[in-house]
């Protein structure tokens, strides 16, 4: 008996080893960059938690579900998947013991993935994920929205899992950057609007306008991806989009929220090749149907010389420079790389304003990246009631040749609230 039990204390010690020698330094090397690509740990990762190990909340729109585990862990982690198993769950959203995954997990996007790169992804999670013994846990979504069954209905009508298939009329470089943008960096799990089913209305560049138009998400709005003029990628160039994507910022904006966490973990780890790729497809993308024109420049000289003569006559235009002028300057330019412009700035001409409101309240800070080890931030400015807010935010999308509408003081009361009750629940 006691040969015994030692003979099983060496195995589980030689058991690591044994799986890492199945598969090669470079497969592995490979599947963490795909992982990096796809920002597994962003979701999977809870704060302070191990990598990988799950427990990070999402709030749904029928409850509240908690990510997975998936280190090789045998008992709570994906430790016993064979590969056939590991690429049903990325690709179709089927765990191995059959149920159905949440679309939360964006299978959908994770469909196009090729088996040569799901082959690279498996070797990494086995092999170069440590194993880490935490239980998953189960949602909160009551009975009988948590019923599970009708997620099959659902995969059935939304999913298809087929590898991405190359475009023989389109660029190398564009059709890589298809890869990545439709599939392992999923951009329109954020970017692109749902459906009443909490479908994404356009999984490609061949669904049709709405594929990255811009979403809510998160309590954030993440923008239009497309040609937009003003809302969207219309005045940036492939090189500005490179740069952000590396960095967490440009000349033209700088990343915040869910944005700042997708560029820290994920794009500004990937190869300035594949980033130039992304760039390439999504300078392609044509500008939204009936986008209107919501930036002029010729008219940003109006707002300076009126703040430079002291004309505060307008509303918000005293609060933006007792708070803001002095980073964002009088002319609306900023500081380019450190304090964003906000004459033409993408992020303020949308429709959706939540995102602004918010980071007035919260403030924000621009994600850490290698390229970039200093990291700015902005103050949140709570102690602005609704009405303040409302005006400065309204003076701001009026100013310097932006020409966006109003934001109204139930605007700034709904997001406030929002923010009130998410802090209670954390």
């Amino acid at each position: 008996m006691r040969h015994s039990g030692l003979s099983a204390a060496l195995m589980l010690l030689l058991l690591p080893a044994c799986v890492q020698a199945a598969f090669s330094t470079d497969s592995i090397r490979r599947g963490q960059y795909l992982a990096r690509a796809g920002d597994c740990i962003a979701c999977h990762t809870r704060p302070g938690g191990a990598a990988y190990a799950g427990g990070l909340p999402f709030d749904t729109p029928v409850g509240r579900i908690y990510a997975t585990n998936i280190t090789p862990d045998r008992k709570t982690g994906i430790g016993n998947y064979s590969y056939d198993q590991f690429a049903r769950a990325v690709r179709e959203g089927v765990a191995a013991n059959g149920d159905p995954l949440y679309p939360a997990m964006p299978y959908p996007s994770y469909a196009s993935v090729s088996d040569a790169d799901m082959r690279d992804l498996y070797a990494f999670f086995m092999a170069g994920v440590p194993a880490v013994s935490q239980p998953n846990r189960g949602s909160d979504i009551p009975w009988p929205l948590s019923m599970r069954w009708p997620l099959k209905v659902w995969n059935w009508l939304f999913v298809d899992a087929r590898p991405y298939r190359v475009q023989a009329d389109r660029s190398a470089a564009w059709n890589r950057g298809a890869y990545l943008v439709e599939g392992l960096a999923h951009c329109g799990s954020c970017h692109t609007p749902r459906g009443l089913a909490y479908q994404e209305k356009a999984l490609s560049a061949r669904d049709g306008s709405e594929f990255l138009a811009g979403n809510n998400i998160g309590g954030w709005f993440a923008k239009s991806l497309r040609g937009d003029k003003g809302r969207g990628l219309g005045d940036w160039s492939e090189a500005d989009i490179v740069e952000f994507l590396k960095t967490g910022r440009n000349d033209k904006s700088a990343a915040f929220g869910g944005m700042a966490e997708v560029i820290e973990h994920s794009s500004s780890h990937l190869e300035r090749t594949d980033l130039a790729a992304v760039a390439t497809y999504l300078k392609a993308l044509p500008a939204s149907a009936g986008a209107p024109t919501v930036y002029s420049a010729a008219r940003a000289h109006v707002t300076r010389g009126q703040l430079r003569s002291g004309d505060y006559r307008q509303p918000g235009a005293s609060t933006y420079v007792e708070f803001c002028a002095s980073c964002h300057r009088d002319d609306g330019g900023g500081f380019p790389r450190i304090y964003p412009a906000l004459a033409g700035n993408s992020v303020l001409l949308t429709d959706d304003t939540r995102s602004l409101i918010r980071i007035v309240l919260e403030g924000g800070r621009m994600p850490h990246t290698v390229a970039d080890t200093m990291a700015f931030a902005m103050p949140g400015l709570p102690q602005l009631n609704n009405r303040e807010t409302a005006e400065v935010l309204s003076f701001i999308r009026s100013s310097w040749g932006n020409h966006a509408s109003a934001v109204s003081e139930a605007d700034v009361a709904a997001v406030r609230e929002s923010l009130e009750k998410s802090h209670e629940r954390r």
